[in-house]
């Protein structure tokens, strides 16, 4: 505030009326030997020897490093080439004086309190003083090579970023501003003035503010150790080049880790203690994880999800720009469908009018599409699947992660088997699922949509998270793989039976008779096939939600209703070709598929819409039959079979 007051046109005449000639000469050479010739107010080169620098980086560093919550970054000869007080006393003519007590408080030798003091007696700066340096040097020079483009990228990726100063605030908040960090992230010491009598201005040095944290030995830990109190930080990590910073990870309640900054100086102890050294901000901005996003699949729903993922990709850090998204090749209006979609960035057989985004590149070679990926989002349907997974054995680069979006199971011998179990099984990967209320069309058109991912590695849902969420797109997390899912594949089965309705011209009580029982039958084989699955997933998106939409929309819905206004006339598949211009009719292999586990497991009387569904889509029964269920033995709340 006190700075503020000095910009005003009387106090700027002062300044100029003070500045001599020879002393703007003598200012104009310090800026020019400061930026132009990278020589620091320390006398070192801001290019040091690099004589510390390993080869090898350890692995939990890297990881800490990229997975942090909050970043803290030192200013003076970290964030900035030079120690901003040591600056201010050359531009002032005092840099040698000033010099001896910046490199004893830095090497740990005397108390930061009392060199902070000392040189500040020396310094003795005016509220004009400050701002003759500050405009003779502007944040934006004094700034280290890629610090600017490192805080962007960490900001883009949610991660909090912090300054955390033994200089002065008046002095970081313009390196805050050039570096888009928000004045209430800054934490650094205040200096304290005396007004002028006569014109009630700020004029004279009167010490600093001793309450500030910053101003001594231990005060950076404890800046951190309140950041952490007020917010839930699992991984704070802190970025300096002094013996303050380094102690900042050394404490409990402080970082996690520590990172030596070299690119100004290198401090031997620093050198010594850093969990990691760099001398770049390239370095660190390098080795932030990008995740390349192959999608496996094209269909609508592939594409509707693509439109979301493509908008992210292209805004956020943590993703390569460029989509890539296999495409199964056909024909579609004279030009193979990969071709349209790559002229056109759009979908014009399964979802005509979305635009896919133009950073999404089709490619129908399933191997060339993964290449190099590190996010596999399987969206294909899941009779396709096993045989997808058996290309890309072998294909995929280490550390992929992958995401299903396909609802199914397969069918074996020895039991069923879920489709992210597969993706786990034959390509070695962890594979969370998306499932919810996920109307291709709606998503496509921008609707308010939600989805729930159901994760078991809880970094790897987070990517997931970022990769796919919008405003009008919420996704929550559930650690329950095997609920969401479930709930995803077996809600088709119940949509068939409300398409049924619909066609036989049933109102809403019968259409809510379907959905209560069906929710029903979903809790209790998702139970009994998996009994570590949580009652409140069906809560989820992925439960009731879905279990809601399929059966008001969706094509298993519209396929069935066409199915009983023909009295079974034509079959599920035919009226499929028909209605779903070549996307494929999920429920009713799934209604077989589950059949086969009921049937092999002598569970039919517990599930009688599932098995009245499946008798009417193989014509066991008419399709005036779809309300038999009702008087059929209500399925068992105990999840365990008798």
């Amino acid at each position: 505030s006190y700075l503020k007051l000095v910009s005003s046109s009387r106090a700027r005449a002062r300044v100029r009326a003070r500045a001599t000639a020879e002393e703007e000469e003598e200012r104009e050479m310090f800026r020019e030997r400061i930026f132009n010739d990278g020589i620091v107010s320390t006398g070192r080169l801001s290019s040091p020897t690099r004589e510390y620098e390993s080869e090898t980086l350890c692995p939990m560093v890297l990881s800490q490093w990229r997975s942090a919550n909050a970043v803290c970054f030192d200013i003076d000869c970290t964030v900035c080439k030079n120690d901003s007080m040591d600056a201010l006393a050359a531009f002032l003519g005092k840099s040698d004086e000033v010099k001896y007590w910046t490199d004893k408080a830095m090497e740990g030798h005397v108390n930061l309190e009392h060199s902070l003091e000392e040189r500040m007696k020396i310094i003795d700066p005016t509220p004009d003083d400050i701002q003759a340096y500050l405009k003779a040097c502007p944040a934006e020079e004094r700034l280290n090579h890629g610090i600017k483009r490192l805080v962007r990228a960490l900001t883009k990726r949610g991660v909090e970023v912090y300054l955390i100063s033994g200089g002065f605030r008046e002095m970081a908040l313009p390196v805050a501003r050039e570096l888009g960090v928000h004045p209430d992230n800054v934490f650094a010491n205040r200096m304290f003035f005396t007004a002028d009598d006569d014109t009630g201005l700020p004029t004279k040095f009167a010490g600093f503010d001793r309450s500030e944290p910053t101003c001594r030995r231990g005060g950076k830990p404890e800046v951190i150790r309140e950041l952490r109190a007020k917010h839930p930080y699992h991984n704070v990590v802190m970025v300096g080049d002094g013996i303050t910073d380094l102690e900042a990870a050394g404490v409990e309640g402080g970082a996690d880790c520590f990172i030596g900054y070299g690119g100004t100086v290198v401090r031997p102890e620093i050198a010594k203690h850093a969990d990691w050294l760099v001398y770049t901000f390239d370095q660190l901005y390098d080795t932030l994880e990008r995740y390349k996003v192959c999608f496996v699949g094209s269909g609508a729903w592939a594409c509707a999800a693509a439109k979301l993922a493509s908008r992210n990709a292209a805004k956020l850090d943590v993703f390569e720009d460029d989509i890539s998204m296999w495409v199964y090749e056909e024909e579609f209006e004279g030009k193979l469908l990969s071709q349209q979609i790559n002229e056109t960035h759009e979908n014009a057989k399964y979802l005509p009018g979305v635009s896919l985004g133009t950073n999404v590149r089709a490619e129908p070679d399933l191997v060339e599409a993964a290449r190099d990926c590190k996010v596999l989002v399987i969206c294909a349907p899941h009779e396709f699947v096993h045989g997808l997974c058996n290309k890309l054995q072998g294909n995929l680069a280490s550390g992929a992660i992958a995401v299903s979006l396909t609802k199914g199971m397969r069918i074996r011998p020895e039991g069923p088997q879920l489709i992210s179990e597969m993706v786990r099984r034959k390509l070695g990967m962890d594979c969370s699922v998306l499932m919810g209320a996920n109307i291709a069309s709606e998503i496509g058109a921008g609707q308010l949509s939600e989805a729930t991912i159901g994760y078991k590695v809880p970094e790897n849902a987070k990517v997931f998270q970022k990769l796919f969420q919008s405003p009008t797109f919420n996704i929550t997390l559930v650690q329950d793989v095997e609920g969401a899912e479930m709930c995803g594949t077996l809600k088709n089965i119940v949509a068939l039976a409300a398409g049924m309705s619909d066609g036989l011209g049933y109102g809403s009580n019968t259409k809510a008779a379907i959905i209560r029982q069906g929710l029903s039958e979903m809790k209790l084989l998702s139970k009994r096939m998996y009994p570590s699955v949580r009652d409140e997933t069906f809560l989820e998106s992925c439960g009731v939600a879905d279990l809601v939409a399929s059966c008001h929309g969706g094509r298993n819905r519209r396929v069935a209703e066409a199915f009983a206004k023909c009295e079974g006339s034509k079959s599920m598949e035919d009226l499929a070709v028909e209605l779903l211009g070549g996307q494929k009719l999920q429920g009713a292999l799934t209604a077989d598929e589950v059949h086969q586990v009921l049937a092999a497991n002598e569970w039919t009387q517990d599930f009688p819409l599932f098995t009245t569904v499946w008798e009417i889509t193989n014509q066991r029964l008419p399709v005036s039959n779809i309300t038999a269920f009702m008087s059929s033995r209500t399925p068992s709340k105990d999840p365990s079979p008798e």
